[in-house]
């Protein structure tokens, strides 16, 4: 945990730069999800006890079965029982099965699984020059990452609005308050529909958008590249998903944990990888999405910034290598 501090510590003092001097960071703050949970400690299985390392013919995998969905997959992913115990059948199915089929498995049935170490570091993103412009920060994200970097952009100076609809409610204010008042305190809460003209307007109008559902889900709602770049040409879009935003990663999902261990942001027991913290992934991408939002305004410069929490943790893994 030390190294990943000093990692954390190193990459903060570039945020802090970026956002003038205006942001205060600490690395172990940063790291935390608040005292909203009673968590274990990382090894094996992750602190919220969510996902499992587990360990296949030729290598191991993380397996996150936090969502009820994901545990009833697991026949159809495993060829078990229905009535078979879901880790009993996981374990037992990896064991006769190489890791890469297993994933692979696994993302056709969406579910959060990845090959430890499988992801490479975030790549640099090109985009394009603006003219001068100012605008809100639209956020549109859920959980850890996206409001983590709403927050921060918060906290350098910029306006956030926060938007829910009421389909489609964070969750984070029901079950962590705390983390909830830390992430999205700053910002101004609206409600309105995700596919409606309402939010349309807002985007039209704002400088930064920042998402963290996979691409085709936000096509759906309408809020696909070339119609939300048609109406506002001088958008930052800060699009934070598992794997990626483009090609087959941006139909795979994942959360923190597993997505930490696809970047290889673990530690080593001998040869058994086990979790370093809690759903690192999730603050970790949090942090670099800011940063590059920050210079990007700073630049004057509009796109897509494409920042995954698997490339994240393997940024963060290389780093500390």
């Amino acid at each position: 945990m030390t190294a990943l501090l000093d990692a954390v510590a190193a990459a903060g003092e570039r945020l802090v730069a970026a956002s003038g001097g205006r942001i205060a960071f600490d690395p172990r703050r940063a790291l935390s999800r608040h005292d909203d949970l009673t968590l274990a400690e990382p090894g094996e299985w992750s602190p919220n006890r969510h996902c499992r390392m587990v360990k296949c013919r030729d290598g191991w995998m993380a397996v996150s079965l936090a969502r009820e969905e994901d545990r009833e997959l697991v026949p159809a992913w495993t060829g078990s029982a229905i009535d078979e115990e879901p880790w009993r059948a996981i374990l037992r199915a990896a064991d006769a099965r190489p890791a890469e089929a297993m994933v692979t498995a696994a993302a056709e049935l969406h579910m959060p699984v990845a090959r430890v170490g499988e992801a490479e570091p975030l790549a640099q993103t090109k985009l394009a020059t603006c003219a001068p412009c100012n605008g809100i920060v639209v956020d549109l994200s859920a959980l850890w990452a996206g409001p983590y970097c709403g927050a921060l952009l918060a906290e350098a100076g910029h306006a956030v609005v926060k938007v829910e609809s009421d389909g489609r409610p964070d969750p984070t204010r029901l079950h962590t308050p705390k983390l909830d008042a830390r992430l999205n305190g700053d910002k101004r809460r609206v409600r309105a529909d995700l596919d409606g003209a309402e939010l349309l307007a807002m985007i039209g109008e704002a400088r930064v958008l920042i998402t963290s559902a996979r691409p085709h889900a936000l096509t759906r709602l309408g809020l696909d590249e070339e119609h939300l770049f048609r109406i506002n040409p001088d958008l930052l879009w800060i699009a934070i998903t598992a794997h990626g935003w483009s090609g087959e990663a941006a139909m795979r999902v994942g959360f923190g944990d597993d997505c930490a261990a696809a970047g290889g942001l673990v530690r080593w027991d001998e040869d058994r990888p086990q979790f370093d913290g809690d759903a690192l992934a999730d603050p970790l991408t949090g942090l670099t999405a800011a940063t590059l939002a920050l210079e990007a305004l700073a630049a004057e410069q509009c796109g897509v910034i494409d920042v995954s929490l698997a490339r994240t943790a393997a940024t963060f893994a290389k780093a500390m290598a």
